[in-house]
């Protein structure tokens, strides 16, 4: 993998690095690393990859991740096109098990924390009304350094292993089965996917894109994702269509259509058998 993260994570001056990101668009590229991560995004939407799970995301989403747990935040298509004044704003805090010495979060008074620790091993989403304390402590720590800094992460920390407002992300069981060579393999597809979901996708050309049989490439994917390739493509496609129904007032005929259907009997039933409703209850609810 390359060392996209590890080059820049480590801060020289604090046991723990926070930094107030401002980009053009979110980091687009597949990886993990081992440190554990709260990240916010102040501004910016997107598709979300965390460990076997994706989702949409937007303004005011928050996670905690543990250590190894492969991520990506890829901003919408229209964040890289040229001559685009779009902008990405997140803060995002790491740190290791060991930045305050390897027996502290051992010691009997940090119990909750440990629990929290291990609940981030699949990815944790802050919610609720804790989403927005977390978020203004966030940016209330950013105007702090050394000890200052360390007591409100501390505090950080405690707040939300103390709040039942966190939600499990990856499915029970998930684990990280990928390589650290491997994690270009994956961005490559999950690129390609992305910038070509509104059209037919077949394993033939995806498999020759990372230069693997289609037979091959369907056991490598599914063992690295914990799914099918097929059922990858139409949580994509289903996102899509979720981000539609929420912010557009399209059609449904022509939501399935940006979303790369041709039927739309085909759209609400793929549509049903991954939300368990249909589009325009979806939309209703939303």
């Amino acid at each position: 993998m390359r060392t996209l993260v590890e080059k820049s994570v480590n801060s020289l001056h604090q046991s723990y690095t926070l930094k107030v990101l401002r980009e053009p668009y979110f980091d687009p590229h597949w990886h993990f690393h081992p440190h554990y991560q709260l990240f916010t995004v102040l501004r910016g939407s997107g598709t979300r990859f965390i460990g076997d799970d994706i989702r949409h995301f937007g303004e005011g989403d928050t996670v905690f991740l543990g250590p190894d747990v492969p991520h990506l935040w890829r901003s919408d298509a229209a964040y890289f096109e040229k001559g685009s004044d779009r902008l990405t704003e997140g803060i995002v805090v790491y740190f290791k098990i060991d930045f305050l010495g390897t027996d502290f979060f051992a010691k009997p008074e940090m119990r909750g924390i440990q629990d929290f620790f291990q609940r981030s091993a699949r990815g944790l989403d802050i919610v609720g009304d804790l989403r927005e304390q977390v978020i203004s402590d966030l940016r209330d720590m950013s105007t702090k350094q050394g000890f200052g800094g360390v007591l409100a992460l501390l505090s950080l920390l405690h707040k939300i292993a103390s709040s039942v407002e966190c939600q499990e992300i990856a499915s029970p069981g998930y684990t990280n089965t990928s390589k650290a060579s491997e994690t270009e393999r994956l961005r490559q597809v999950y690129s390609y996917v992305l910038h070509h979901f509104q059209e037919p996708i077949t394993l033939e050309e995806v498999s020759s894109l990372v230069h693997m049989s289609e037979a091959a490439f369907c056991r490598y994917f599914k063992s690295r994702t914990h799914k099918r390739f097929i059922d990858f493509v139409k949580e994509i496609r289903i996102g899509n269509a979720c981000r539609l129904l929420q912010e557009d007032k399209l059609p449904i005929a022509e939501v399935a259509f940006q979303s790369g259907y041709s039927t739309l009997s085909n759209f609400n039933h793929q549509f049903r058998s991954l939300k368990g409703m249909g589009p325009r209850e979806y939309r209703r609810l939303g």
